[in-house]
Protein backbone atom coordinates (compact mmCIF):
# COMPACT_ATOMS: atom_id res chain seq x y z
CA UNK A 1 0.00 0.00 0.00
CA UNK A 2 1.42 3.57 -1.30
CA UNK A 3 0.74 6.62 0.67
CA UNK A 4 0.19 9.48 -2.39
CA UNK A 5 -0.34 13.27 -1.65
CA UNK A 6 -2.00 14.95 -4.89
CA UNK A 7 -1.52 18.61 -5.03
CA UNK A 8 -3.58 20.08 -7.66
CA UNK A 9 -4.04 23.53 -9.48
CA UNK A 10 -3.92 24.99 -12.55
CA UNK A 11 -0.21 24.77 -12.73
CA UNK A 12 -0.14 27.65 -15.15
CA UNK A 13 2.71 27.93 -15.49
CA UNK A 14 4.44 25.01 -12.79
CA UNK A 15 7.06 27.49 -10.20
CA UNK A 16 9.42 26.14 -7.57
CA UNK A 17 6.58 27.19 -5.10
CA UNK A 18 4.73 24.47 -6.22
CA UNK A 19 7.63 22.10 -6.25
CA UNK A 20 8.65 23.33 -2.60
CA UNK A 21 5.14 22.51 -1.37
CA UNK A 22 5.20 19.08 -2.91
CA UNK A 23 8.38 18.06 -1.30
CA UNK A 24 7.52 19.52 2.07
CA UNK A 25 4.63 17.77 1.96
CA UNK A 26 6.41 14.59 0.85
CA UNK A 27 9.16 14.68 3.81
CA UNK A 28 6.98 15.85 6.50
CA UNK A 29 4.16 13.77 5.94
CA UNK A 30 6.06 10.63 5.05
CA UNK A 31 4.65 9.88 1.68
CA UNK A 32 5.25 7.67 -1.00
CA UNK A 33 4.92 9.56 -3.63
CA UNK A 34 3.33 13.42 -4.85
CA UNK A 35 1.44 13.25 -7.58
CA UNK A 36 0.85 17.31 -9.41
CA UNK A 37 -2.57 17.21 -10.45
CA UNK A 38 -2.94 19.83 -13.26
CA UNK A 39 -6.82 20.68 -13.51
CA UNK A 40 -8.65 20.83 -17.10
CA UNK A 41 -11.63 23.31 -15.71
CA UNK A 42 -10.87 24.63 -12.47
CA UNK A 43 -14.55 24.78 -10.83
CA UNK A 44 -14.34 28.49 -9.75
CA UNK A 45 -12.34 30.36 -11.68
CA UNK A 46 -11.59 30.89 -14.96
CA UNK A 47 -7.77 30.07 -15.90
CA UNK A 48 -5.91 33.18 -17.23
CA UNK A 49 -3.95 33.01 -20.43
CA UNK A 50 -4.63 29.03 -20.95
CA UNK A 51 -2.49 27.75 -23.40
CA UNK A 52 -4.58 24.73 -22.90
CA UNK A 53 -4.71 22.02 -20.62
CA UNK A 54 -2.28 19.94 -22.59
CA UNK A 55 0.70 22.31 -22.37
CA UNK A 56 -0.04 22.71 -18.93
CA UNK A 57 0.15 18.89 -18.21
CA UNK A 58 3.80 18.88 -20.01
CA UNK A 59 4.95 21.43 -18.45
CA UNK A 60 4.24 19.34 -15.14
CA UNK A 61 6.09 16.75 -16.49
CA UNK A 62 8.73 18.23 -17.54
CA UNK A 63 9.01 20.19 -13.95
CA UNK A 64 9.15 16.67 -12.27
CA UNK A 65 10.85 14.68 -14.88
CA UNK A 66 14.55 13.23 -13.04
CA UNK A 67 12.62 13.20 -9.34
CA UNK A 68 11.43 10.00 -8.27
CA UNK A 69 9.39 11.53 -5.70
CA UNK A 70 7.14 12.94 -7.92
CA UNK A 71 4.84 12.85 -10.98
CA UNK A 72 2.13 14.22 -12.78
CA UNK A 73 -1.59 12.68 -12.96
CA UNK A 74 -3.91 12.93 -15.70
CA UNK A 75 -6.88 12.21 -13.61
CA UNK A 76 -8.22 15.69 -14.16
CA UNK A 77 -7.06 16.54 -17.46
CA UNK A 78 -9.01 13.77 -19.20
CA UNK A 79 -11.83 14.33 -17.67
CA UNK A 80 -14.80 16.70 -19.15
CA UNK A 81 -16.32 19.19 -17.08
CA UNK A 82 -14.77 21.11 -13.52
CA UNK A 83 -12.32 19.51 -11.62
CA UNK A 84 -14.34 19.21 -8.55
CA UNK A 85 -11.94 17.81 -5.73
CA UNK A 86 -14.53 14.80 -4.71
CA UNK A 87 -14.68 13.47 -8.23
CA UNK A 88 -10.70 13.40 -8.71
CA UNK A 89 -10.51 11.62 -5.29
CA UNK A 90 -12.85 9.26 -6.46
CA UNK A 91 -11.73 8.52 -9.74
CA UNK A 92 -7.91 7.68 -8.13
CA UNK A 93 -9.51 5.75 -5.67
CA UNK A 94 -11.03 3.50 -8.58
CA UNK A 95 -8.24 3.33 -10.66
CA UNK A 96 -5.70 1.91 -7.48
CA UNK A 97 -7.47 0.99 -4.55
CA UNK A 98 -4.80 -0.10 -2.73
CA UNK A 99 -3.48 3.13 -2.24
CA UNK A 100 -3.85 5.52 1.51
CA UNK A 101 -4.74 9.37 -0.37
CA UNK A 102 -3.20 12.78 0.85
CA UNK A 103 -4.53 15.89 -0.46
CA UNK A 104 -2.31 18.98 -0.38
CA UNK A 105 -3.51 22.11 0.19
CA UNK A 106 -2.91 25.52 1.28
CA UNK A 107 -4.17 27.13 5.08
CA UNK A 108 -6.35 29.45 2.95
CA UNK A 109 -7.92 26.52 1.14
CA UNK A 110 -8.28 24.34 4.05
CA UNK A 111 -10.59 27.28 5.42
CA UNK A 112 -12.90 26.78 2.17
CA UNK A 113 -13.48 23.11 2.76
CA UNK A 114 -16.75 23.58 4.20
CA UNK A 115 -18.08 24.82 1.05
CA UNK A 116 -16.62 22.45 -0.78
CA UNK A 117 -18.91 20.31 -2.98
CA UNK A 118 -19.39 17.21 -0.19
CA UNK A 119 -16.54 18.05 1.92
CA UNK A 120 -17.25 14.77 4.66
CA UNK A 121 -16.52 13.19 1.01
CA UNK A 122 -13.16 14.51 0.58
CA UNK A 123 -11.80 13.86 3.79
CA UNK A 124 -13.45 10.13 3.55
CA UNK A 125 -11.62 9.56 0.45
CA UNK A 126 -8.09 11.24 1.54
CA UNK A 127 -6.37 12.92 4.42
CA UNK A 128 -6.25 16.86 4.19
CA UNK A 129 -2.48 17.93 3.82
CA UNK A 130 -2.66 21.60 5.62
CA UNK A 131 0.74 24.03 4.41
CA UNK A 132 1.33 25.97 7.17
CA UNK A 133 2.07 29.55 6.43
CA UNK A 134 1.98 32.80 7.62
CA UNK A 135 -1.43 34.39 8.23
CA UNK A 136 -3.72 31.63 8.65
CA UNK A 137 -3.04 29.33 11.81
CA UNK A 138 -3.66 25.80 13.02
CA UNK A 139 -5.80 26.46 15.43
CA UNK A 140 -8.01 28.78 12.96
CA UNK A 141 -7.98 25.99 10.19
CA UNK A 142 -8.95 23.59 12.50
CA UNK A 143 -11.77 25.25 14.58
CA UNK A 144 -13.31 26.17 10.87
CA UNK A 145 -13.18 22.20 9.99
CA UNK A 146 -14.63 21.14 13.54
CA UNK A 147 -18.08 20.66 12.37
CA UNK A 148 -16.88 18.02 9.36
CA UNK A 149 -17.42 14.73 10.38
CA UNK A 150 -13.58 13.31 9.86
CA UNK A 151 -11.81 16.19 10.56
CA UNK A 152 -10.11 16.02 13.64
CA UNK A 153 -8.98 12.44 12.88
CA UNK A 154 -7.78 13.24 8.88
CA UNK A 155 -6.20 16.50 9.11
CA UNK A 156 -1.96 16.92 8.48
CA UNK A 157 -0.13 20.09 8.71
CA UNK A 158 3.25 20.80 7.25
CA UNK A 159 5.79 23.62 7.32
CA UNK A 160 6.15 25.36 4.14
CA UNK A 161 8.66 28.11 3.42
CA UNK A 162 7.23 31.63 2.43
CA UNK A 163 8.03 31.56 -1.13
CA UNK A 164 6.32 34.70 -3.30
CA UNK A 165 6.03 33.31 -6.41
CA UNK A 166 2.87 33.27 -8.18
CA UNK A 167 1.55 32.20 -11.63
CA UNK A 168 0.43 35.33 -12.57
CA UNK A 169 4.12 36.56 -12.00
CA UNK A 170 6.02 34.10 -14.60
CA UNK A 171 2.80 34.45 -16.97
CA UNK A 172 3.59 38.29 -16.74
CA UNK A 173 7.92 38.39 -16.79
CA UNK A 174 7.31 35.58 -19.90
CA UNK A 175 4.77 38.41 -21.98
CA UNK A 176 7.76 41.13 -20.77
CA UNK A 177 10.38 39.17 -22.43
CA UNK A 178 11.83 39.16 -18.71
CA UNK A 179 14.08 36.11 -17.23
CA UNK A 180 12.02 32.98 -15.55
CA UNK A 181 15.24 31.28 -14.02
CA UNK A 182 15.09 30.89 -10.35
CA UNK A 183 11.55 30.93 -10.57
CA UNK A 184 10.77 27.65 -12.76
CA UNK A 185 12.48 24.89 -13.33
CA UNK A 186 14.77 25.38 -16.39
CA UNK A 187 12.95 22.52 -18.57
CA UNK A 188 9.76 24.71 -17.81
CA UNK A 189 11.56 27.98 -18.84
CA UNK A 190 12.46 26.39 -22.08
CA UNK A 191 8.93 25.06 -22.80
CA UNK A 192 7.49 28.22 -22.38
CA UNK A 193 10.68 29.77 -24.54
CA UNK A 194 9.75 27.09 -27.42
CA UNK A 195 6.28 27.25 -27.42
CA UNK A 196 6.03 30.52 -27.54
CA UNK A 197 3.94 30.22 -24.22
CA UNK A 198 2.08 33.69 -22.55
CA UNK A 199 3.38 35.74 -25.11
CA UNK A 200 -0.19 37.68 -25.88
CA UNK A 201 -1.10 37.66 -21.66
CA UNK A 202 -0.72 41.48 -21.59
CA UNK A 203 -2.55 41.95 -24.71
CA UNK A 204 -5.20 39.62 -22.75
CA UNK A 205 -5.51 41.29 -19.64
CA UNK A 206 -4.34 38.17 -17.56
CA UNK A 207 -3.95 38.38 -14.04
Amino acid sequence: MARVGLLGGTFNPPHLGHLVCAQEAFDQLALDRVLLVPARVPPHKRVEADPGVEHRVAMCTAAVAGDARLAVSRADADRAGPSYSVDTLRALHAHARGNELTFIVGGDMAQSLPTWREPEAVLGLAELGVAEREGVGRADISERLSGLAGAAERVRFFSMPRIDISSSLIRTRAAAGRPLRYLVPDSVAEYIAQHGLYERHLSWGGT
